[in-house]
């Protein structure tokens, strides 16, 4: 009873942002922004700082006008001049990610000097590296703590600094600064512009955190789920981010259907190809799927190279006529069994069908699978976006079509 009671004390004590933040990360950056604008421009900041810098943006750019005024009123100059710059860079970028360089020396200055700064800025932000600029702001060096621990306390950090510094642009995309930083795993990296002027710093732990993001988010865009949505999103909301695309799925399900009706003669004669229907498109689908999966993998990680697509859709058209060909013996089989137990006369043609059918479905879903996604690219959308509802539509349609079209062709 008596520890229920200091727990609940601690609870009342704690400043109130701290309740509210694990609110606000389970929530899109818009119904983050809602949650927000009923408290007071001290909590948002309070909020905001605790925040990975790429939502703190995205919330940011959700708040009402005035509003974000007050924010910036109420934060220290470097920040809210920060917050203003990192506005400025796509979504996606280093630039979005970035917090303020509070650690920027000049070269002249001694290691006493240095130190003696440091003490009152280990106050107010978290220094891991020092930056040394030169009078035009210009990255010169940078200055670790162990270097400013075993200097003389007149050496000058022109001396001690390091001058080879491995920098980020801020209109970089992510996915490629991450390709960067895999071998380096540094804690912190500086952003310089096209002049190499200091403009930023970026936290490894940031960067990876919103590229995890990204890729969690990858798996709904393959279905239609938008970025925004999560587990506290309202249920209106999410009914209105799903149901267009259930909307393009039924209209695609429609084209498959249009390809049976198209062969109904066929279907009445041949009931049985009813039954290899689902079978011929679910494992085509599956190929499709799994080419889908390789291509949205090697590009997420730069593996696709420009100029590689070809390659690239050979090979999963060969995987699916391998695929296909064995599977399909399997299928065939079947077929020629169930054809022969109820007596049709056509048994090892339509096991032949079932075999062709199969291998052609595997090799055109193949394909697919692999150009989806790089078509969506260069159309400059995102290469996930509803792809598992467009290869879904080529599958079954193809699947289907060559079942029943194969059948009318060689069973009079």
């Amino acid at each position: 009873m008596q520890s229920e009671t200091t727990n609940t004390q601690a609870k009342s004590q704690e400043p109130p942002h701290k309740a509210l933040i694990p609110e606000v990360k389970a929530r899109s950056a818009r119904d983050a922004a809602k949650l927000l604008t009923e408290h007071p421009a001290p909590v948002i900041v309070s909020v905001l700082q605790e925040l990975n810098p790429g939502l703190a943006q995205d919330i940011l750019s959700e708040l009402p006008g005035g509003l974000v005024d007050g924010v910036m009123h109420a934060v220290s100059p470097e920040l809210a001049l920060q917050w203003k710059r990192n506005q400025t860079y796509a979504q996606a970028s280093i630039g979005r990610l970035m917090e303020p360089a509070y650690a920027v020396f000049h070269p002249g200055m001694t290691v006493a000097q240095t130190v003696e700064r440091l003490r009152a800025l280990l106050k107010i932000a978290f220094i891991t590296y020092g930056y040394v600029v030169d009078d035009k702001g210009k990255l010169a060096g940078i200055v670790t703590m162990r270097d400013l621990l075993f200097a003389e306390d007149e050496t000058r950090l022109e001396s001690v600094m390091q001058r080879s510094v491995f920098t980020l642009r801020p209109e970089m995309p992510l996915s490629e600064a991450m390709k960067l930083v895999l071998d380096r795993h540094y804690p912190v990296y500086p952003v310089c512009d096209e002049f190499g002027l200091l403009i930023g710093l970026v936290r490894g732990q940031a960067m990876f955190e919103e590229q995890a993001f990204e890729i969690t988010a990858q798996a709904g865009s393959m279905v239609g789920v938008e970025k925004e949505e999560r587990l506290a999103t309202p249920l209106g909301q999410s009914f209105k981010f799903r149901h267009p695309w259930l909307q393009l799925n039924l209209v695609t399900a429609f084209v498959a259907g249009a390809v049976v009706a198209l062969f109904q003669d066929t279907v009445d004669r041949l009931v049985i190809l009813a039954v290899f229907l689902p079978i011929l498109a679910g494992q085509s689908g599956n190929t499709g799927c799994q080419a889908l999966a390789v291509t949205l993998r090697g590009m997420t990680l730069g593996e696709l190279k420009a100029g590689k697509e070809k390659a690239l859709v050979t090979k999963e058209a060969s995987l699916g006529f391998a695929n296909g060909a064995f599977t399909g013996l399997v299928a065939a089989l079947g077929m020629l069994v169930m054809a022969i137990y109820q007596g049709n006369p056509n048994a090892v043609v339509l096991a032949v069908v079932v075999w062709l059918a199969l291998v052609g479905a595997c090799v055109i879903s193949g394909v697919c699978g692999a150009l989806i996604p790089i078509t969506l690219k260069r159309m400059g959308l995102d290469p996930a976006t509803a792809s598992s509802i467009f290869l879904t539509t080529a599958t079954d349609v193809v699947s289907m079509g060559m079942l029943l079209g194969l059948a009318a062709v060689l069973i009079s």
